[in-house]
């Protein structure tokens, strides 16, 4: 199938719950430096669509905890987007509601690889990324204009990656592994600032979530990710023969 066949096939949705009203209601809570109004603006225009909209994300992609009630699971996402919500910069020109799904949905798939139950859950590839990553609703890109010589490394392999899933003849392994690869590097703070251990347990952490992302044993993701850190031992190389690294 075709690239342009599969943009028409996608599904578009639409909500009715954040609309133009709401996008006008977030950039004045923001800009807003009175405590009670800003409650104000909050409780009567987007207590319900941020509810709402945590709840959808909830159910829709099934991001359940079997450690955590429904209710608890709700409110703990809330609490997490209500000290992330002051980073959103309207000046960008791009929509709140998408800004605060991405936050929500990567909170919430991050706190599912933290959990004891080790991530049994119904959640796998197709019904998660996939499905968000082709939709309008959740998709915003994190990126800044002032990036740390590390954060633009970390982007240009994620590029590359991609390039290479997209004109490179791989297994299907390779491209599995490839996808979840990509959500690691373009998710990376939102992963790692919820990890209090140290550096091996990041190892882990990644490797847990490349597994579940592709549904791949840990002998089949370490194979198809060689072809991988031949692209990331290429791009170090050259930044640090430029002095960029």
């Amino acid at each position: 199938m075709s690239e342009e066949a599969k943009k028409r096939g996608r599904k578009r949705t639409t909500n009715l719950y954040f609309g133009p009203e709401e996008e006008a209601a977030v950039v004045e809570f923001l800009t807003c430096e009175d405590e009670h109004k800003r409650n104000k603006i909050y409780n009567s225009s987007l207590r319900h669509p941020l509810n709402k909209m945590i709840e959808s994300i909830i159910r829709r992609y099934k991001l359940y905890r079997k450690d955590m009630e429904f209710e608890d699971l709700h409110a703990d996402t809330l609490s997490f987007l209500a000290m992330k919500m002051s980073k959103f910069e309207p000046e960008q020109g791009k929509k709140a509601y998408s800004y605060f799904g991405t936050i929500c949905k990567n909170y919430l798939l991050g706190q599912l690889l933290k959990s004891d139950k080790r991530m049994k859950t119904d959640l796998s590839y197709d019904d998660v990324y996939k499905s968000v990553e082709e939709m309008d609703d959740y998709q915003y890109s994190l990126e800044d204009g002032d990036k740390t010589p590390l954060e633009e490394f970390i982007r240009e392999i994620s590029a590359n990656v991609k390039a290479e899933i997209e004109h490179g003849k791989l297994s299907e392994n390779e491209i599995l592994v490839g996808n979840a690869l990509i959500q690691v590097l373009d998710n990376w703070e939102t992963i790692f600032e919820q990890v209090e251990s140290g550096n091996k347990y990041n190892k882990n952490l990644i490797l847990a979530y490349i597994r579940e992302l592709s549904g791949l044993t840990t002998k089949d993701i370490r194979v198809s990710m060689r072809r991988y850190k031949k692209i990331y031992s290429a791009l170090k190389g050259f930044k640090i023969d430029k002095g960029l690294l």
